[in-house]
């Protein structure tokens, strides 16, 4: 007995000192933080790099009870401050119940001072790379990105950050996750991604966030592609330091916090994340307050695993080549009479986009926009390729993309689910709903149009499934929140 006590003692021993992270067995735990109470995002992966995110907080977990905080306008016609009737609405404020900021409000988690390292290896290595300590930066809601190099293709990592007080000592607190990088372009093998979209803080629908994400969890993805309106800023951030507060309550939720710990992800922008509903640069309002067009921009970024360009594109293997599309930054006005001039991507991205197309000889080839290029779209708006606003460079678009085989469109910012094939080029555009039940409306049930492969009003997530059998296929399939397969759409490689 004593012998295989003392097997067991060293075998310990031989894993601490082999498996786990160097000086991980050495270090004591600083109680007093700094934490990691917005976990880590982990972005812009490709065959050699990948983007991480993470940010220091003060302390452990986010404010769970405590009152949310309260928005007050000024009626235009009035005069007298009062809760959001309209988007005419005036000189948006926030006010805090008395005896809370944003410090102690619902959802805060205030960040902290301190330095930040990651430890990461291959799955199968017993080698640890180790980057240097660095501070987070203050400006930037105390994060810090890491941006790893030298990586392995194929290759599933696994991960640990930890953190530490500004001027060394112990550790404050320590948190795991894991990534996978692309297989390279001569690799034909099996993809499996997921997307999600539009999830507003108010329309959760399970205790700890959201129920699509423990369901995706559960998946084992590839990587996953969040299409926009992450954080919806409209009714609390009237200030640059309250769009950070969105930032912080919605990747503090567990479900959230959990998910994306554990997978490769790219993100978009949309307009909740940018300012507030259909916004663009240059409208003249004051319902957002002090927060401007510029600041949303720049809190994207500073927020998000992403080194610079927020329209770029990644191939996963021999297979597939998704490209993500950026619908703000460059667009003119709305209200601009369509025609030559009028864009959503500006000249440069359009470029861009059909070369990097015209040069690719994946399989399949994906275009992930964060509104729709087919629709149909309700008559009203006016924001995107597949309505009366922007006709004439949807009208480009579509054509482009008509030309390429085995192309298809998927679409965030809807809160519906569906699959459409243009009347005219035949493209075929998936929208993935919104990520809750709460969050879904906008089009009638009953309003099946002759583009409508598919159509449901409802909540929940989409997986793309890309298998090189058989020549190769692709497979489209929508799910409820709660994980039940509602549609497949399935075509051969052409």
């Amino acid at each position: 007995m004593r012998f295989n006590q003392l097997s067991i003692s060293l075998f310990t021993i031989l894993f601490l000192l082999i498996i786990l992270p160097a000086e991980l067995t050495s270090q004591s735990t600083n109680q007093k933080g700094p934490y990691l109470a917005t976990g880590i995002r982990i972005g812009d992966v490709s065959q050699t790099e990948a983007v991480i995110w993470t940010r220091l907080t003060l302390n452990k977990n986010r404010v769970n009870d405590a009152p949310q905080p309260i928005a007050l306008y000024t009626d235009p016609d009035t005069g007298k401050k009062h809760a959001r009737k309209t988007r005419r609405d005036k000189n948006g404020m926030i006010y805090f119940p008395y005896g809370y900021d944003i410090n102690t409000i619902e959802g805060a988690v205030p960040g902290s001072k301190g330095e930040v390292r990651l430890q990461y290896r291959k799955i199968d290595s017993s080698e640890w790379q180790i980057t240097p300590w660095g501070a987070v930066d203050s400006k930037a809601n105390f994060s810090r990105k890491f941006i790893l190099n030298n990586l392995e293709s194929g290759s599933t990592y696994s991960l640990l950050v930890e953190a530490r007080p500004e001027k060394g000592g112990a550790i404050g607190a320590q948190m795991k996750g894991k990534f996978k990088t692309p297989p390279d372009t001569q690799t034909s093998k099996k993809i499996v991604f997921a997307a999600s979209t539009c999830q507003g803080y108010p329309d959760q629908d399970h205790p700890d966030g959201y129920k699509i994400y423990p369901f995706l969890e559960s998946l084992d993805l590839d990587f996953f592609v969040h299409a926009g309106d992450i954080v919806y800023y409209d009714n609390t951030a009237k200030n640059k330091a309250m769009a950070h507060h969105n930032w912080n309550r919605m990747f503090s939720l567990p479900t959230n916090k959990s998910f994306h710990s554990q997978v490769t992800s790219y993100f978009e922008k949309d307009d909740h994340d940018a300012w507030f509903n259909d916004s663009y640069r240059g409208i003249e309002t004051s319902f957002m307050g002090e927060f401007t067009f510029d600041q949303g921009l720049e809190v994207f970024l500073q927020e998000m695993p992403i080194k610079n360009k927020t329209y770029r594109t990644f191939r996963w293997g021999k297979d597939l080549q998704i490209w993500l599309v950026e619908g703000r930054d460059y667009r003119s006005p709305n209200t601009m009479v369509d025609g030559p001039e009028k864009t959503i991507w500006g000249k440069e991205q359009m470029q861009w986009f059909k070369r990097t197309v015209k040069a690719s000889n994946a399989t399949f080839k994906l275009l992930i926009s964060p509104t729709p290029i087919i629709g149909p779209d309700r008559y009203q708006k006016k924001d995107n390729h597949s309505n009366k606003g922007f006709y004439y460079e949807g009208e480009q678009i579509r054509k482009f993309i008509a030309s390429q085989s085995n192309m298809y469109v998927i679409c965030g910012d809807r809160h519906w689910q569906y699959v459409s094939k243009h009347p005219k080029y035949g493209i075929v555009e998936f929208s993935i709903g919104p990520n809750s039940n709460e969050h879904a409306g906008g089009w009638k049930q009953e309003d099946v149009r002759p583009e409508h492969l598919y159509l449901n009003v409802t909540g929940g997530t989409m997986t793309v499934t890309i298998d090189p059998d058989e020549g190769g296929s692709i497979s489209v399939k929508h799910y409820s929140v709660d994980g039940l397969q509602l549609n497949e759409f399935k075509s051969k490689a052409k």
